[in-house]
């Protein structure tokens, strides 16, 4: 049976330790009202646990959700990467977490978003996750790579070139419906593809017509909580349940249409309602 998670980075607009903690709380409390027992937040929330993980533990199970996920970044820095990434292994591992999400964290620079593939740099993604997978695989830690918007694993001959030159004993991916959208790959498609190595996914919409009409980075503000777009979520379900996944379907809205609250209700109601989940 799939588990049904939301992403709480979102509400944690400041980083300052104790407001932030605070709103990793409510985030908790108000995805468990909404019905979603699984969460996933960004790896930074390490910073304010790290002498305690236990603490975290402790906030999780008062407000009754699993945090089963870190989400973290790459740098184009191989050792600098892994150093931090190792860290956030270490204290997912300590808190129960079960999968670990990366990416790239994007180019870095004022050139294009979307750029020809890259082998130069898509092999440093490769030999960072090659690495972290087979460390964190020792820790009951499963490291899933998400393909991005702006990054250079995006488009479909970088997710090829990075699917070649990686181990699947260690690396898998999370796929994310919009993301494989703004890339003009059909997600059923993609599931097909690379279903034996699919171990996480993220649902969020997308408005085609606002996408249609965006350049640049301005392509994500055409992201909608779930029914508000055109992406075929049904067929997505059908596709992962023909590839036997059963893992975890994490929505995921980086800009909330109204609020944080609201945009994962609507989202959820489409879950139950559409999905039956």
């Amino acid at each position: 049976m799939m588990k049904v998670a939301y992403t709480g980075w979102t509400w944690i607009t400041s980083h300052e330790p104790e407001a932030a903690k605070h709103l990793l709380e409510q985030s908790f409390r108000e995805c468990k009202f909404l019905g979603y027992d699984y969460v996933e937040n960004f790896a930074f929330i390490r910073d304010y646990y790290a002498e305690d993980p236990q603490e975290l533990v402790q906030l999780a199970k008062d407000c009754g959700v699993n945090l089963c996920n870190l989400y973290g970044h790459f740098t184009f820095d191989v050792e600098k990467s892994l150093e931090t990434a190792k860290q956030q292994i270490d204290f997912l591992a300590e808190i129960g977490g079960k999968w670990y999400n990366c990416q790239n964290g994007g180019f870095g620079d004022d050139g294009p978003s979307e750029r020809p593939t890259n082998p130069e740099m898509v092999d440093k993604m490769c030999e960072i996750t090659n690495r972290l997978g087979e460390y964190a695989k020792e820790k009951g830690i499963t490291v899933c790579f998400h393909p991005h918007y702006g990054t250079c694993v995006f488009s479909q001959s970088d997710i090829d070139y990075f699917a070649a030159h990686t181990n699947p004993e260690y690396v898998s991916f999370c796929l994310d419906t919009a993301h494989t959208t703004l890339a003009g790959i059909c997600p059923v498609e993609l599931i097909h593809q690379y279903g034996s190595r699919i171990a996480y996914m993220h649902l969020k919409d997308v408005d085609t017509y606002a996408l249609s009409k965006a350049e640049g980075p301005q392509k994500m503000g055409s992201f909608r909580a779930l029914g508000h777009g055109t992406v075929n979520f049904p067929a997505v379900k059908a596709a992962l349940e023909e590839e036997g996944f059963d893992g975890v379907l994490c929505v995921e809205l980086d800009r909330p249409e109204v609020c944080n609250f609201h945009s994962a209700e609507v989202s959820r109601i489409y879950i139950r309602d559409v999905l039956g989940l």
